[in-house]
């Protein structure tokens, strides 16, 4: 059974320090030994969570001797910014007909009752 690509980087995604790692990654290939500098874990500790961002298909991860490189994987980062802009667009055009929605409703009450749009709002007066 394939595993949902989507699902395996949301919960990668999930994590803080497997946040600030893609970070780290965005300005270019690193080490294990240069991505675990800031963390305050052991190399197996970063490792795992590079597994984790591995098997998501965040990054990639090479050999060259003892050298491992890990990179960023664009085309997986890009399913996942497609998929929460398709949701962007929904909320977004879903906010703007509320609005429109919104605006009608106000325009049929003014209409209705002149008074409302310019009336003060009930509070206590002076004398």
């Amino acid at each position: 059974m394939p595993a949902d690509t989507l699902s395996l980087a949301f919960s990668a995604l999930a994590d803080p320090t497997r946040r600030a790692i893609l970070k780290r990654l965005s300005h270019g290939e690193r080490s294990v030994n240069e991505l675990a500098g800031p963390f305050r874990m052991s190399l197996p500790g970063i490792s795992k969570h590079l597994k984790v961002l591995e098997k998501a298909g965040l990054i990639s991860r090479s050999r060259d001797a003892q050298f491992r490189p890990c990179r960023l994987n664009p085309a997986a980062m890009k399913n996942v910014a497609d998929w929460v802009e398709f949701y962007r667009q929904f909320w977004e055009q879903s906010f703007d007909r509320l609005d429109v929605y919104l605006k009608q409703v106000q325009a049929e009450a003014s209409k209705s009752d002149p008074k409302q749009s310019k009336e003060k709002p009930h509070g206590r007066r002076k004398k």
